[in-house]
């Protein structure tokens, strides 16, 4: 087997897997990051969202191959971010955590780190994005649970976050807790 080497959340990293083993099945099963979930196999429905050189990418189709020398980052890489420190999608990670929490975003939380990472992507290209960007940057990850509106404001809440601190920006009141109040997710 050959020798595949990539930046693995800001590591070198070397794998001697097959060429055309899923990257998804690398992280998991030879790196031990089990943060990056397999949901459909099919490039459908991004629980298995990672970065590739920034971008986001679905890892459960992606040869390992496709990655030799070039720079992953896993939700694993987001939540190990220094604050400040980061640059592109990393500087948002943890904004976004936070913001997740907040907004009550996680139900069963199986496709919150596929959300995550494609939400900070979309935060690197959109400081404040718009409910339109979001729609369309979100669209292609499926939460089960039916949770859209509680992401689009915690990525709204995330931006805000991180906005430069001379612009005034409008508070974001913290959400009720959603089991005393009228469900709006449908």
């Amino acid at each position: 087997m050959p020798t595949i080497q990539f930046t693995l959340n800001q590591r070198t990293v070397k794998v001697d897997v097959a060429e055309e083993m899923p990257l998804l099945w690398v992280l998991r099963d030879k790196l031990g990051l089990t943060g990056t979930k397999y949901g459909c196999g099919a490039l459908q429905c991004g629980a298995c969202t990672v970065h590739v050189d920034g971008q986001p990418m679905r890892t459960c189709q992606l040869p390992v191959k496709a990655v030799a020398d070039k720079e992953v980052t896993t939700i694993e890489g987001i939540a190990q971010a220094e604050d400040g420190a980061a640059m592109g999608p990393l500087q948002y990670g943890r904004a976004l955590q936070e913001a997740w929490v907040v907004e009550q975003v996680p139900q069963c939380g199986y496709c919150q780190s596929g959300q995550i990472m494609v939400a900070s992507a979309l935060l690197s290209q959109h400081p404040q994005p718009s409910d339109e960007q979001i729609d369309q940057a979100m669209r292609g990850n499926v939460c089960r649970c039916g949770t859209y509106q509680r992401i689009r404001r915690a990525i709204h809440r995330a931006a805000q976050s991180q906005a430069p601190s001379e612009r005034p920006q409008p508070a974001l009141a913290p959400q009720a807790n959603p089991n005393t109040q009228a469900v709006e997710e449908g």
